[in-house]
């Protein structure tokens, strides 16, 4: 997983909000299972294609493959991602609003990912948080465009808004063209799509 960056942020909000603590711990507790029962973990929660006769898919999947993780470089990017960009999100929306978005986009990426599997074929599993991560990111560029923020690679300052753009474009870049072999770019940019309809349909909801 690809994971990214660091922003600059407002001084003098040090305390993590409570969704994101709770996931983090969530995470953390669930790599500790993995690491002592990895079979099982595997088989049971992460997502399997769901159109492959051998597949142990099951449909809870959508959700909790969002909580396991390959490696603990996985795990730490994903977790960082989470802290850096989502709570700024989570003090604006409140946390049964950020919750809901992020679950949502987590299982919103899973049917994605469904989609490509069924379409290139095979059996393997798809693990990670970072669906809901890049729906958080677009929901972060959106709401805070001119935040500027630093990537990893290569370490050149942007607006939040381009970045965001120019990660979208990475994403669609490296799904289409299979350069990031083990790397679910589609379950990206299907977080990134399903927030983005949420975001409108919440706007739209308010303007009536």
């Amino acid at each position: 997983m690809n994971q990214p960056m660091f922003n600059s942020r407002p001084a003098g909000r040090s305390a993590v909000p409570n969704v994101i603590f709770a996931l983090l711990i969530a995470n953390g507790l669930i790599f500790v299972l993995q690491q002592m029962s990895p079979r099982f973990m595997m088989i049971n929660f992460a997502l399997w294609p769901a159109t492959h006769s051998q597949s142990p898919f099951m449909p809870w999947q959508l959700l909790t493959y969002g909580f396991l993780h390959g490696n603990l470089t996985h795990i730490a990017f994903n977790m960082f991602g989470l802290w850096m960009f989502g709570q700024d999100l989570e003090r604006l929306w409140g946390p049964k609003r950020f919750l809901n978005y992020f679950l949502v986009c987590v299982v919103g990426a899973g049917f994605i990912q469904l989609l490509v599997a069924g379409f290139q074929g095979g059996l393997y599993p798809t693990v990670g948080a970072s669906g809901g991560l890049f729906g958080l990111l677009l929901a972060y560029g959106l709401t805070f465009p001119n935040r500027i923020v630093v990537p990893l690679f290569p370490p050149i300052p942007m607006r939040a808004i381009t970045f965001v753009f120019v990660f979208g474009l990475l994403e669609l870049y490296l799904g289409v063209s299979g350069n990031a072999p083990g790397i679910a770019n589609f379950a990206h940019l299907g977080g990134m799509l399903v927030g983005f309809l949420m975001l409108r349909f919440w706007g739209r909801r308010r303007s009536r």
